[in-house]
């Protein structure tokens, strides 16, 4: 059985930098999209960061570049997500997913069938 099991999360003040994790357990595809949403109270789900383990090209929401960093190791069992530069507007709930194989849009959510539980990101002024 297939599972994510993410953590990581907590609070944090603007500007500051946390780091999750994500455990891949029981997934034996070689190549499958791996990714991070998140999804604050009334909003929708949204992409934050994906990689193709593949090659390891990433994909990342405009509203996150240059201050998230996507990355796996090299046994492809735990994704990370570095977060630098937290802005309030990045509080919400974390998840991390995984697809059964190439994605072709790799931040929509429907791409991905195995999601972790989530974990919770606050940051605060």
């Amino acid at each position: 059985q297939v599972q994510l099991v993410e953590s990581g999360g907590g609070s944090v003040q603007a500007g500051g930098s946390l780091r999750l994790s994500c455990a891949l357990v029981g997934l034996h595809y070689t190549s499958f999209g791996w990714g991070w949403f998140r999804q604050a109270p009334g909003k929708d789900r949204e992409g934050v960061a994906s990689i193709y383990t593949g090659t390891g090209t990433t994909y990342y929401a405009d509203s996150v570049k240059g201050r998230f960093t996507i990355s796996q190791d090299n046994a492809r069992n735990t994704l990370t997500l570095q977060m630098n530069s937290l802005k309030i507007e990045d509080t919400a709930m974390y998840y991390c997913a995984a697809s059964g194989g190439y994605c072709y849009t790799p931040l929509r959510s429907f791409e991905y069938n195995v999601w972790g539980q989530g974990t919770q990101v606050t940051v605060s002024s």
